[in-house]
């Protein structure tokens, strides 16, 4: 699954990366969690950026805290469930991130959280598609989540699932709402495991709270708990 990961980027690298205009204001993110409130470029808006939550509510649980929605959805099932569908079909979108978190699980107790990057640190997109909902007060708000796929060789050390990252030349593809099914699915496998590149991080970004550059910083391999391990 992807449950958190980074954007620490400024505005204007994000604008250049993407040649699109974001017209609120963005300090760099170090530890994008659930239910936040992120930027993402969607199929209705290429040419420019909107600020969605991550999580999407199902059609069949309106008026559900941002909280409590789904986060993932796996791109193998994504034209079988009635969920996502017609959210696929649609409402699709990049999701700017510059690395993502999973945590190694060692023994029954312990975890070592690990971020995934491109070499060089670069931006990339993951693959998202977004949903309109009505909140408990009749506001209209809306929603995201990111596909997930197979790991790569790089990933599936770590973890079953990784985010589906794509390629920089596949972007205005996705968010073309003219593309054919059949080509957007052939995107949706893992990223090449020789671009990308991992490293253990603190603790720290455990907590959501925990949402500085110190975050993103190598360091010797820890459990949750912050004492260090062998097995990183």
């Amino acid at each position: 699954m992807c449950g958190r990961y980074s954007l620490a980027k400024t505005k204007i690298d994000l604008e250049n990366r993407f040649e699109a205009e974001m017209l609120e204001a963005f300090t760099p993110r170090y530890n994008i969690a659930p239910s936040q409130l992120v930027p993402v470029i969607t199929t209705e808006s290429p040419k420019g950026f909107s600020h969605f939550y991550w999580g999407i509510t199902p059609s069949f649980a309106k008026n559900k805290p941002v909280a409590n929605k789904l986060i993932n959805a796996r791109a193998e099932t994504i034209t079988e469930k009635a969920t996502f569908k017609n959210a696929f079909k649609k409402n699709r979108c990049l999701v700017p991130a510059d690395g993502f978190y999973e945590w190694k699980k060692i023994g029954k107790k312990t975890k070592v959280p690990y971020r995934f990057v491109l070499h060089g640190e670069s931006i990339f997109s993951m693959a998202g598609i977004w949903e309109e909902y009505e909140t408990e007060k009749g506001e209209t708000a809306h929603t995201f989540l990111v596909l997930t796929t197979a790991p790569n060789q790089l990933s599936a050390e770590i973890h079953d699932r990784m985010p589906v990252i794509l390629k920089k030349e596949d972007e205005a593809k996705w968010l073309d709402v003219r593309t054919q099914e059949e080509e957007l699915l052939g995107m949706l496998g893992p990223y090449p495991d020789d671009e990308m590149t991992k490293y253990t991080v603190s603790p720290m970004v455990n907590q959501v709270a925990n949402d500085s550059a110190y975050v993103i910083r190598k360091t010797l391999p820890m459990d949750q708990f912050g004492n260090y391990t062998l097995f990183g």
